[in-house]
């Protein structure tokens, strides 16, 4: 029997404390301190060697652009929380995770470095949080995050962005100040999603 295909139907969840939004359209480069500089230039790398590689999918004929952009996520059986797989996801595995373990290594106060589509679908998560499925539910949740649905509202709010930068902080449960900075990805003239850097200060 085929897997059901699942059409998200986007929702905003209860989300953290949110202390600050930043864009571009509201703070200046010069309000942005060294380490958001930092995190907004590595977005942009990012962000373009993930468009050439999309770009490369799509001219080889490994992709098409409606695979690309497929918004018809197929639940993965037995995931809590749930996991999904779409048309492209093992392709993203491969080619798009160099990529992000490379943006992650360049500075030890980054937390993560994704790219997620419009509706916050995470395909390829880095090495660090796609580590192997144990059965412990607490470990799994915080050691395999990827091919989820981050759609609370910092997650929506970074994904659908196409203004050129989006800066968000708000605390954690631990006290801490996270910062979450988003570039849009655009392919083909269309929006795909975002490159999403998290990060503290330390």
């Amino acid at each position: 029997m085929l897997p059901t295909r699942f059409a998200l139907r986007p929702t905003v969840m209860a989300a953290l404390c949110l202390c600050l939004l930043l864009s571009a359209g509201t703070a200046r480069t010069a309000e942005l301190s060294p380490l958001d500089q930092k995190a907004k230039k590595l977005a942009l790398q990012c962000a373009d060697k993930i468009t050439r590689q999309f770009d490369l999918l799509l001219t080889s004929g490994r992709l098409t652009l409606p695979q690309l952009f497929d918004t018809f996520y197929i639940p993965i059986p037995g995931t809590d929380p749930q996991k999904f797989h779409t048309q492209y996801d093992r392709l993203t595995d491969g080619v798009l995770l160099p990529i992000l373990d490379s943006c992650l290594a360049a500075d030890k106060r980054f937390i993560f470095v994704v790219a997620v589509d419009r509706n916050g679908y995470l395909p390829t998560h880095n090495s660090k949080y796609s580590q192997p499925m144990t059965g412990d539910g607490d470990h799994d949740t915080k050691w395999n995050r990827t091919k989820r649905i981050f759609n609370d509202r910092t997650g929506l709010a970074a994904a659908r962005n196409k203004k050129p930068y989006l800066l968000q902080r708000y605390s954690r449960d631990t006290g801490e100040v996270m910062s979450d900075l988003s570039i849009p990805i655009m392919v083909q003239g269309r929006h795909w999603g975002a490159v999403r850097i998290g990060y503290v200060k330390q």
